[in-house]
């Protein structure tokens, strides 16, 4: 998910407060930013003004794509072949999809039930995809306290018992097909996805579990890659969200130089220009605000003494005109195309070490306009592209994506 972005005016404290989603970033004076007038009407009804997706690429292509893209398969049949089509149509060679725990393991431990992660798994090979596994949400049998809907499990033995089995069953050669990566869980900065108060010693208790995931996973395959989660660009500091340098800081204070194949961050873009300097534009003061927030994260990398490479897990921006905490840094359509291009190419021209970059996202056919997420998706629900998506297409059908 993304970070939960700042919101304009005075009912914001209230509007924190209250939401089930909190904390929010920081409350702050919004700038004035561009936004369509018309942007509600993106849905279905304009996209016969939009091209049509053409032809997927070759194969060849598609192998040597350092390009993925977030999507929502998972039970989700009707709009998986569609969706994989997509993929390869804009030259996008790995798909990450969350694969929840509890949904596979939910009725107690090595009780399985592989039917959804099998059929995703299947048809993203057979379409020359990459599977890039996003594993959280624990089963409530691995945890005594239930009140957040994503929580860390109370032994983290658990968790690698099926990480065991998962990747056992998703290695190379495997009859049930290939997982390439898997993330270990996702903004553990975060207490409602980690389920704990953020502090330094939660940010050590991640690095536990990753390098018993990590451990876990090379025993069984050496060439699954094992990415960190991406922290979420929060622009807060208190118990409940911790910004995402100082937590990363902490992972690497923590041991977890040497656990790790790539290390994973997100890079959501609240300031409307790719290319600015982080904390260079009126209103948008948080360095986290900015897409070339990750080369502050890369610093910090190297700082440590570590030289991986990173994966965007999640980029992109949003033209939300519905949900206030949004729709203050919401851009048109059309600026959220140019915008993914140019941060695609500044990425290529001045980061060496920046390796898959994931864009979100690909819809979940059922979101309604009151979710957030379905304004930041490059397509509408029934697979017609937006702005975005037609020029991603453009670059990739052209071979101008670098």
């Amino acid at each position: 998910m993304r970070y939960y972005a700042l919101v304009r005016g005075i009912g914001a404290a209230a509007l924190l407060a209250s939401s089930v989603f909190a904390p929010a970033l920081k409350a702050q004076e919004a700038p004035e930013v561009p936004v369509a007038e018309d942007v509600a009407a993106i849905p279905e009804a304009a996209a016969p003004a939009l091209r049509a997706l053409r032809a997927p690429l070759p194969s060849d292509v598609i192998a040597r794509s350092k390009y993925g893209m977030s999507v929502f398969v998972w039970n989700n049949p009707a709009t998986t072949q569609r969706d994989l089509d997509t993929l390869r149509t804009a030259g996008v060679g790995w798909q990450k999809t969350l694969f929840q725990w509890r949904e596979i393991e939910g009725k107690g431990k090595y009780q399985f039930d592989w039917r959804e992660s099998d059929r995703i798994v299947e048809a993203s090979n057979k379409a020359g995809v990459k599977v890039l596994a996003r594993i959280d949400f624990s089963p409530a049998w691995t945890r005594q306290k239930g009140e957040w809907r994503n929580a860390r499990p109370d032994t983290f033995q658990d968790f690698a018992d099926f990480l065991r089995v998962f990747a056992d069953r998703y290695k190379a050669g495997s009859a049930h097909g290939r997982v390439d990566a898997i993330e270990i869980w996702n903004e553990p900065n975060l207490e409602r996805e980690w389920g704990e108060p953020i502090s330094q010693q939660s940010a050590a208790n991640y690095v536990q579990m990753l390098k018993l995931a990590y451990q876990t996973v090379k025993r069984v395959d050496p060439s699954i890659l094992i990415v960190t989660a991406g922290l979420s660009p929060t622009g807060w500091d208190d118990a409940t969200a911790r910004p995402d340098d100082r937590y990363l800081q902490w992972m690497f204070d923590a041991g977890m130089k040497g656990y790790y194949d790539v290390l994973g961050v997100h890079g959501n873009g609240q300031a409307p220009d790719p290319v600015a300097e982080p904390g260079s534009l009126e209103g948008f003061a948080d360095a986290s605000f900015y897409f070339r927030r990750v080369e502050q994260l890369r610093a910090i990398q190297e700082r440590n003494g570590d030289s991986r490479p990173m994966w965007m897990l999640e980029f992109g921006w949003t033209s939300d005109t519905v949900n206030p905490r949004y729709s203050w840094f919401a851009v048109t359509e059309e600026k959220k195309a140019e915008n993914l291009i140019t941060a695609i190419n500044y990425a290529r021209a001045n980061w060496p070490w920046m390796d898959v970059m994931t864009i979100w996202t690909l819809p979940d056919p059922t979101w309604g306009e009151d979710r957030e997420e379905y304004w930041w998706a490059l397509a509408n629900r029934d697979g017609t592209p937006r702005p975005a998506l037609d020029r991603l297409i453009d670059a990739a059908q052209g071979g101008q994506l670098p």
